[in-house]
């Protein structure tokens, strides 16, 4: 096959509906707009949420809440999936998402203790929850907050 072969599958592509081309096409004279009225104009039609003048679904519901602008979101690491590391390894942010473990570094890392720590590992994070500091120092190995 080569590039000027390459051809849509049939029935993946629709025609352009032309409107206003006569009585016969199903869409002759006011071209699928019916009769008069705002959305028969040119530019015609209500911007989205409008509802005719009633007051709209946005404005009757209650604010709640704010949206704190200093928030920090951290990626989390549960204990069980530190597993992957082999025995004696040194677990960085750079690390984490080498690996896969985490997509991004956001503010920092942080571990929680979900699942067992089977092995001895020196752990370098953002913040720790009690029991992953716990947890990892049981199994003989060492927390480390950057």
């Amino acid at each position: 096959m080569k590039l000027h072969e390459l051809k849509p599958s049939v029935g993946s592509r629709k025609e352009r509906n032309r409107v206003g081309r006569g009585i016969g096409s199903g869409n002759g004279k006011t071209s699928g707009k019916g009769h008069k009225g705002q959305k028969a104009r040119s530019g015609g039609g209500v911007r989205p949420g409008f509802e005719g003048g009633q007051n709209p679904l946005y404005r009757r519901l209650p604010k709640r809440g704010f949206t704190n602008i200093n928030r920090k979101e951290y990626a989390i690491v549960n204990l069980e999936v530190l597993n992957r590391f082999e025995d004696g390894a040194e677990v960085t942010p750079a690390a984490l998402v080498e690996t896969g473990i985490v997509s991004k570094e956001k503010a920092g890392i942080k571990v929680l203790g979900n699942g067992t720590l089977e092995k001895k590992l020196t752990v370098k994070a953002h913040k720790f929850s009690a029991s992953a500091k716990e947890a990892i120092e049981n199994a003989g190995g060492q927390t480390e907050v950057i």
